[in-house]
């Protein structure tokens, strides 16, 4: 019998990508086993090891997680911007309008970023350059992607500012970055990276710094430009009151690896895995005292020295036997809601795989086993919004 090859399972991938978009189904973005690896003289740092995930047209995903889970090098993998070295994406796809971003030369990435894929950095002091106005930061953008006169561009310089509403644009257009406030410089990097109409918009941590009033100033600002823009949007935060004000689907990461990945409904009313479950309880919430919150005990493992099996093992309450030996396998337990925990399987461990195999190393549950939201299957895709 035949072997399929990596070639031919592409060439039937593409196929289905071509079809989906044809029927006008196929996601926006698609991320497929994205591995981004650093190599220093300490060893290698899998930051991102194995994500999956898509974006619909138009639609909004979070990517929730602590400081040091892969959230950020996910999204600059994404725009080809990990620093190399000592970087390296070694393993994945990146499929953005059918096209695996992965593949295409640089100068063709220069043409995507800022016109077809914008991305709003963490802090905007350190991503506004000091020497140049607003303006003409938000004109070059402009300019470089659309081709217009210097004149033109400033017109939509002060549009978009306008847009985002800066007061008295025609005049703050020509201030500095050190002359403007903390959520107007945030406002700022919104108006640069939608000056050009992007089919994408990456948010990391955009309300980082900001006071809370500022912050859900920033967030209508953002959902009520994705409305009228249709946009869509990939919000990276480590806060879960943003993440239930502005997204639809939610992808929790921890380690560099994904661990449950649900609509934002589900995740509220019944999150799955531990680590989800441990960073809900983490927050205050108004209906309920408490004399202490409670806390995910330990730190997110050196990224040099991973632990065996799931990565949350030694610091998780409910772990087991199973967990420090094998990597858990992602579970549909609900609707839109997969999940990576052995407590969600009744599993068979089985040999392990010679190098190369793909064989996996668990069997799945019978037919009704598994939890309340459904019986537990082991699946090899990612997680869809």
């Amino acid at each position: 019998m035949a072997t399929e090859t990596t070639t031919d399972r592409r060439t039937s991938a593409a196929s289905a990508d071509a079809a989906a978009r044809a029927n006008g189904q196929a996601p926006l973005l698609d991320v497929r086993n994205l591995k981004t690896y650093f190599f220093t003289e300490d060893g290698v740092m899998p930051a991102v090891d194995g994500v999956t995930f898509s974006l619909r047209r138009g639609g909004t995903l979070g990517i929730l997680g602590e400081s040091g889970c892969g959230k950020s090098v996910t999204s600059l993998s994404i725009m080809r911007l990990v620093p190399q070295p000592p970087g390296r994406i070694v393993g994945g796809e990146v499929i953005f309008e059918g096209e695996d971003l992965l593949r295409k030369k640089e100068s063709e990435m220069r043409r995507i970023r800022g016109k077809e894929i914008a991305m709003i950095f963490q802090e905007p002091m350190t991503s506004l350059n000091p020497v140049f106005t607003v303006g003409n930061q938000i004109m070059e953008a402009i300019m470089l992607h659309q081709r217009v006169s210097k004149a033109e561009a400033r017109r939509q310089a002060i549009e978009m500012l306008r847009l985002v509403g800066i007061p008295s644009p025609e005049r703050r257009v020509d201030d500095y970055p050190h002359q403007m406030s903390g959520g107007m410089r945030q406002r700022v990097m919104i108006a640069m990276a939608l000056s050009c109409n992007p089919k994408l918009l990456i948010a990391d941590e955009p309300t980082t710094a900001l006071d809370v009033t500022i912050q859900a100033q920033i967030l209508d600002l953002m959902r009520d430009l994705q409305r009228r823009l249709g946009t869509a949007v990939m919000l990276i935060t480590h806060n879960m009151g943003v993440i239930a004000e502005l997204v639809e689907h939610v992808v929790v990461m921890y380690a560099g690896k994904i661990v449950e990945s649900a609509d934002v409904r589900s995740i509220f009313a019944m999150p799955r895995h531990p680590y989800t479950v441990g960073l809900l309880e983490s927050v205050p919430k108004l209906h309920e005292t408490r004399q202490r919150l409670k806390a995910i005990e330990g730190v997110v493992p050196s990224p040099y020295n991973m632990p065996k099996g799931c990565r949350f093992h030694p610091r998780c309450e409910l772990a087991r036997e199973i967990c420090k030996q094998l990597e858990p396998p992602m579970m549909q337990v609900g609707p839109t809601q997969r999940v990576a925990c052995w407590q969600y399987t009744n599993f068979e461990p089985v040999e392990m795989p010679a190098p190369g195999e793909a064989v996996p190393l668990w069997k799945a549950a019978a037919p009704g086993a598994g939890t309340a939201g459904g019986p537990a299957t082991a699946t090899r895709g990612g997680q869809g919004v």
